[in-house]
């Protein structure tokens, strides 16, 4: 974060803040916090992050089995969360997909699958 802290000390700062105000025991303990942080890292795709947080985790108590578990969670909403979007047109897609509509022609396509 050196950039920020050079171009936005006062934002490094709050992030620091926000960051020191989280990362402590209180309702949930620090190690549960950091295998969310973990899973989180996973979905948010960022590698730095679950190195980071796996590291913390484990300074913190945690074993390879708890990193592994916590991980397999984000593995499960990523897959659920592929399945829940098929309803976004208020039917399933795989229904619109194989439907038996006659009627429907290859060049009614949305996107350019023309040759």
């Amino acid at each position: 974060m050196s950039f920020l802290n050079e171009m936005l000390p006062e934002t490094a700062e709050a992030f620091g803040q926000m960051r020191n105000s989280i990362f402590k025991d209180a309702f949930l303990d620090l190690k549960t916090k950091e295998l969310i942080a973990v899973a989180s890292s996973v979905l948010m795709r960022c590698q730095f992050c679950v190195d980071t947080h796996s590291q913390r985790a484990i300074v913190a108590g945690a074993t390879k089995e708890e990193i592994a578990e916590a991980i397999s969670v984000a593995m499960f909403v990523a897959a659920g969360s592929q399945i829940g979007w098929t309803n976004v047109y208020e039917e399933n897609v795989y229904n619109r997909i194989f439907e038996k509509d006659k009627d429907r022609k290859e060049e009614d396509c949305c996107c350019c699958c023309e040759d």
